[in-house]
């Protein structure tokens, strides 16, 4: 141990002595020339294979590892609480009920009474009763006859519903009360001629009918109806109307047809010129079969209408065929749909018809049939916008027979008595005459929101007569104007009337030749308004001829003006 501690003191003295001896610098500064310049090269690249050579012989096998978890329960106090829906509130609906008593009162000594009344006594059967009654007491100035007017109708029903089928019995009856008032003004009569004109006409309606449905039957059902019709000079109409449908599906067509089976009969007391009986009756037996033809953007209808006409009262027969031919084209949905067609028909006229068109005809008319050739016409309906609707078409129509009112040449200058109340200028008859009609008809309809509504029609009907000098008492043009409005408690509405300019021809007493009488244009506004107490109490308000015109209907039938009428509806179950 010591020698080798000796030793290694030695070699550090020894090496500690030669870093510290001097040693001359051998570095000298040399000159180096540059003979060619540096040009780099690139090597030749290779591709890389896409799919290279992997040896898997010597893959690592991966080491399974197995292990456990030691689990030790762990005592918890947490209790979750259970999820709930989000409620939505929600108004509550409206409770119906199903029926009700409305009563009103208004100027002109005008009483409204309407109920509707109904139940069932099992949940497949249901009957009701409908009654409707509207009067007023007059008071148009400066009338020299009574112009009061009333209207009673009382209508019931029973319906059964069946596994099959459903059927329904109809009856009702119906009073209206009428007075022949619009004597001429450029008469002037004396008092024992007007205390001896009985003005009044009452007409009477008694209707008994029914019908009946079949679901899935190639018979689809029925309709039948027996009416009538009687006034307070002895005239009498009866008519019995029968309509049986049938329907045949073939492939994914519809095949339907309705036959009809119409008799009428009617009797006036006397004419007008005359006391002869005027009587008419007509045996109508028809059949209109349709083949429909339905595709995405198109609806196609083929058919016609056969009637077989037996004028029972001149012993004559004819035979009627009409086109009833209609297609509708979407060429937009929802915004253009085009319509075309070709329709005719055959009208059965009838004095119910003619006295609620104009309550101031005479008992004496001459009852003919229409004959509608035909009807031809092309027009587009669809949206400008979401809630922006349009309807609009152009036709052309020629009727054999269309019936025009004109005024009964009176039988009095003033002083003489007349035998009918209606024979002193003061009421209408029924001619005929092939009249052909190019019309034109617009709507619009615009729902500005839920709450309000807004609708107008315009008609324009030019005619052109065959034997008579105008088309009487027909106006060229006719338009209506609607607005409604409907919130929670509130509901307004208003509705303009305009009805062109019509013709007459009147014949003063003792002349042959008669004077053409212009009917000037009018408007009348109605208005009508309410508020709503609750789901069973309304109260209601109604306002006809707002706007106060003095204008007449027929020659020398003015309307009241303002009218005025208040009330309330009450809605209870039974």
């Amino acid at each position: 141990m010591r020698k080798l501690y000796i030793t290694s003191i030695i070699l550090l003295i020894t090496s500690i002595s030669y870093s510290q001896t001097t040693k001359k610098d051998t570095l000298k500064t040399e000159e180096i020339s540059v003979i060619k310049p540096y040009t780099p090269t690139i090597s030749d690249a290779f591709k890389v294979k896409s799919n290279p050579t992997i040896d898997t012989n010597n893959n690592i096998e991966k080491e399974k590892v197995s292990y456990s978890i030691f689990s030790i329960p762990v005592a918890s106090t947490f209790t979750p609480s259970k999820g709930k829906a989000q409620g939505v509130v929600r108004e509550p609906k409206d409770r119906l009920f199903e029926n009700y008593i409305s009563a009103g009162f208004g100027n002109f000594t005008s009483p409204l009474f309407e109920a509707y009344l109904h139940s069932s006594t099992t949940r497949y059967n249901d009957f009701g009763l409908f009654i409707n009654h509207y009067s007023s007491e007059g008071g148009i100035k400066d009338l020299l006859l009574n112009d009061n007017f009333s209207d009673t109708r009382i209508d019931g029903y029973f319906k059964q519903f069946d596994r099959d089928y459903n059927w329904q019995l109809n009856a009702g009856v119906q009073r209206k009360l009428q007075n022949y008032y619009g004597i001429p003004t450029s008469v002037t009569f004396d008092d024992a001629v007007i205390n001896d004109i009985d003005e009044k006409q009452v007409y009477k309606n008694l209707y008994v009918g029914g019908k009946i449905m079949f679901e899935d039957s190639f018979f689809k059902g029925a309709t039948a109806e027996i009416v009538n019709f009687s006034d307070n000079y002895n005239s009498n109409e009866f008519r019995l109307l029968v309509k049986p449908t049938l329907e045949f599906p073939i492939s994914t067509e519809l095949v339907n047809g309705e036959f009809l089976i119409d008799f009428v009969s009617g009797k006036f007391k006397q004419g007008y010129e005359d006391t002869n009986d005027v009587n008419h009756s007509f045996l109508n037996l028809g059949f209109s079969p349709n083949f429909e033809v339905l595709r995405d953007n198109l609806t196609l209808n083929l058919g016609a209408k056969l009637y077989y006409v037996n004028d029972l009262e001149y012993k004559k027969t004819n035979f009627y065929a009409y086109p009833n031919v209609t297609a509708s084209f979407k060429l937009v949905d929802e915004v253009l749909t085009v319509l075309a067609g070709v329709t005719g028909d055959l009208v059965q006229n009838t004095y119910l018809n003619f006295a609620n068109e104009n309550p101031f005809v005479s008992p004496t008319l001459t009852i003919l049939q229409t004959d509608k050739q035909y009807k031809a016409y092309v027009g587009a309906k669809g949206k400008l916008a979401s809630n922006i609707g349009y309807n609009f078409n152009v036709s052309h129509s020629l009727e054999n027979n269309k019936p025009l009112f004109i005024q009964n040449q009176t039988k009095t200058d003033g002083t003489i008595i007349v035998n009918n109340a209606y024979e002193a200028g003061n009421s209408f008859k029924v001619i005929y005459d092939n009249i052909k009609t190019l019309g034109a008809f617009g709507e619009i309809t615009i729902d500005a929101s839920k709450e309000f509504k807004f609708s107008s029609t315009l008609n324009y009907s030019n005619y052109t007569t065959s034997t008579q000098l105008e088309a009487w008492n027909l106006p060229n043009i006719t338009a209506t104007v609607s607005l409604d409005y409907e919130n929670k408690n509130w509901f307004a509405g208003a509705k303009l009337f305009y009805n062109g300019q019509t013709k007459d021809l009147v014949i003063p007493y003792g002349t042959t030749n008669g004077t053409i009488i212009k009917n000037d244009s009018y408007l009348d506004l109605n208005l009508n308004g309410g508020y709503i107490f609750s789901d069973r109490l309304t109260a209601f308000a109604k306002i006809n001829n707002a706007l106060g015109t003095k204008y007449q209907t027929f020659v020398n039938y003015q309307v009241q003006t303002l009218q005025i009428l208040a009330g309330i509806t009450y809605k209870f179950d039974l």
